[in-house]
């Protein structure tokens, strides 16, 4: 079926963007989201990717690194409270 369709300026930058994405024809690419949309089914979301980085060996010890932590943090505290008065 041919049509007419007057697209609203967002949904025609999403639709440039899905189909820079997907590397396919806007004919496909309406389509497929007019199917999805009439079905009820949501796109799958793009796996998430954890990107891993090698820090290697630590240059200080990082064994009391919580203790340490806390302790900057009360110090920060104390120091805030006192401003206040």
């Amino acid at each position: 079926m041919r049509t007419t369709l007057t697209l609203e300026p967002d949904v025609e930058v999403l639709l440039q963007r899905a189909m820079r994405e997907q590397g396919a024809p806007f004919k496909r690419v309406v389509n497929d989201a007019l199917r999805r949309g009439l079905r009820g089914v949501a796109a799958a979301p793009a796996p998430f990717v954890q990107q891993v980085f090698d820090g290697g060996v630590p240059l200080v010890d990082l064994t009391k690194a919580g203790a340490l932590a806390a302790e900057l943090e009360d110090q920060d505290l104390i120091a805030r409270l006192a401003q206040r008065r």
